[in-house]
């Protein structure tokens, strides 16, 4: 069962991004400074911890395997979720590579489906 997907606005935005930057991943930390919003970093450069969860690989058309990872206490609260990265208008982290964008990433959820 997949636990992560994006909508066509953030693929999109996942492809400028990668031609930027290179191969990208995700991390949702549930941190206090935009914590609902998934960080997309250049992978390699965002270290996963022995705690975080891979949530699953989004399969993005033109870039190939985008990888999600989430903070294992933040993975608790949302462990019974299904995700589903977005993008929308403003401003979101400056650490996140969109952020120059004048767009964000978001995350949708609704409960899994057993």
């Amino acid at each position: 069962m997949d636990r992560v997907d994006l909508t066509g606005a953030a693929a999109a935005l996942l492809r400028r991004l990668v031609g930027t930057h290179g191969p990208v991943m995700f991390h949702q930390s549930g941190g206090c400074c935009d914590g609902s919003a998934p960080m997309c970093y250049p992978q390699g450069e965002f270290r996963i911890g022995e705690s975080d969860v891979h949530l699953g690989d989004l399969r993005v058309t033109g870039i190939g395997a985008v990888p999600v990872w989430m903070s294992g206490a933040q993975y608790e609260y949302w462990k019974h979720t299904h995700l589903t990265i977005d993008v929308v208008p403003g401003r979101g982290s400056g650490f996140s590579l969109e952020a120059p964008e004048g767009v964000r990433f978001l995350i949708r959820s609704r409960l899994l489906e057993t």
